[in-house]
Formats: C-alpha cells, structure tokens, sequence
C-alpha cells in the first residue's frame, strides 16, 4: 500500500509498518526528521524524481515523501471490545466512501481515543493514500476491524454489551440526551444517503444533531466529531441531563 505526506509517513514509521521510503526534493527539517526516523529503523531510502513521487501519489500532495507500508491489520469487533481500556467506544461506518470524510473520521476518532472503526468490506473509502492524508497519519494507530454485514455486525455487538447508537437527522432524541458512558458504537451512513434501512433498524437507539441555520445536516465527518467528543465529555464524569437516554431499555431485552 502507498502513503503520502509527511505527517502520515512519520507515524508509519512510529508504527514499525514503513519497508520502503521514496524522497525527492529539498531537506528541510522535517523531511530530516523523516529521514532520521527510517535510519533508526532500517528501513530503505530510495532517492526518485519529483514525476515518479507524483506518479505514486497519483497527483496528490506528497511533500516529497512517499512510502511503501504494510496493509493495516484487519481486527474483529471482539478483539476491538476486548482491547478497550474502560466501557468500549466504538466507531462504525456504513458505507462512507469518501476517502477525505473516511480520513477526518479517523483523525478525530484517534484523538477521541476511540476504541476502534468497524468498516464494511465493500461501499467503503480505500484506507492508503488521501484518507491516510486526511487522517494526518491516524489510519496507523487506529484499530480497523473490516466486517461483510454491518446490520449484522450491529447484533455482534449487542450480544457482547455494546449499546448502537445510529445518527439520523430524523431522529427525535438529542445526541446529548444519549448516555455515552456505557459501552457504546456509534453508527454513522454515507455521505448523503444516511444510514441504509436495516441498519437503522438494528440500532438500539437513533439520535439527531440539532441544526439551528438553514442546512438540513452536518457532513459526516464534522457530526462524528461532534459526538464522539460528547462522549469524551460524558466520560469524564461531567453531569448529564436528568432524561438521558440509552441504557434504560433495550427493545427485545
């Protein structure tokens, strides 16, 4: 897989998954940063021209560094539960095809200290190039469980004590009304389209944003960001409000 940039290289190469670094151009401090990194780490340094990095880079912004990395570890959902530190916080995307939306997504998920991302195999954004561009090199240190079934993943879940929480801008409850402290995956659909039927349907519990201008809804990766940092605000102990929902009861339970 080819990554490019300075940011995401670096944290390939803190990530151990670099075998081959391409450069061309000046080195200024941060490109010498790059270069000391892979020394430190064995790994090759190939010197190419500027029209063979645009080449890798497939016309994007490469900053004169462009890597050959191992394919990001594919986890499963129960080794992201099991992994987390405290009530799991999951991510799960149905069907973001955006490379540009996918890499803020995980951009903010890192820095949210997310759990882990579940991704669809099929209808979702490629992980290399612009979404690791995007992601500002995060795509190296989130934890990635690739699934066939997102509906069906979201049984997975609840079976394991995850509580699904799909955002929709039709939804009558108020993000802030949910209570993130609880094991928690939050569900979010394309760019556009929203959350698919039986996704929607499998959900625990649906919740909305609210917009007070004029456009109807907030791009994916901004309303991801906005929740998960609700969370992070949640979990920190502040007080929530006395109606808070999720947890009370679970249709079927």
């Amino acid at each position: 897989m080819i990554i490019y940039g300075i940011n995401p290289v670096l944290e390939a190469l803190r990530a151990g998954r670099v075998r081959e670094l391409r450069v061309g151009g000046r080195e200024d401090g941060r490109m010498q940063e790059v270069l000391a990194l892979a020394g430190e780490r064995g790994v090759r340094v190939r010197r190419v021209p500027a029209d063979g990095l645009d080449r890798d880079a497939r016309g994007g912004v490469h900053q004169g560094v462009v890597a050959v990395v191992d394919a990001t570890r594919d986890y499963s959902v129960d080794e992201l539960i099991r992994a987390a530190k405290g009530p799991p916080l999951l991510v799960v995307l149905d069907g973001v095809e955006d490379p540009h939306n996918l890499g803020a997504i995980l951009r903010t998920a890192d820095a949210a200290g997310v759990d882990g991302v579940i991704l669809q195999s099929r209808r979702s954004a490629a992980l290399g190039g612009v979404a690791s561009k995007v992601s500002a090199g995060a795509v190296a240190h989130v934890r990635i469980a690739t699934v066939v079934n997102i509906a069906r993943t979201l049984d997975e879940l609840k079976e394991a004590g995850v509580w699904t929480v799909g955002l929709a801008g039709d939804a009558p409850t108020p993000y802030d009304q949910v209570d993130f402290r609880l094991p928690t995956a939050v569900v979010l659909g394309a760019e556009g389209a929203g959350l698919r039927r039986l996704v929607r349907e499998r959900c625990d519990l649906l919740a909305a944003i609210p917009m007070r201008g004029h456009v109807a809804s907030l791009n994916v990766s901004v309303a991801a960001g906005v929740t998960l940092f609700e969370a992070v605000r949640q979990r920190r102990g502040r007080s929530l409000p006395s109606d808070s929902l999720c947890g009370k009861h679970r249709p079927g339970v």
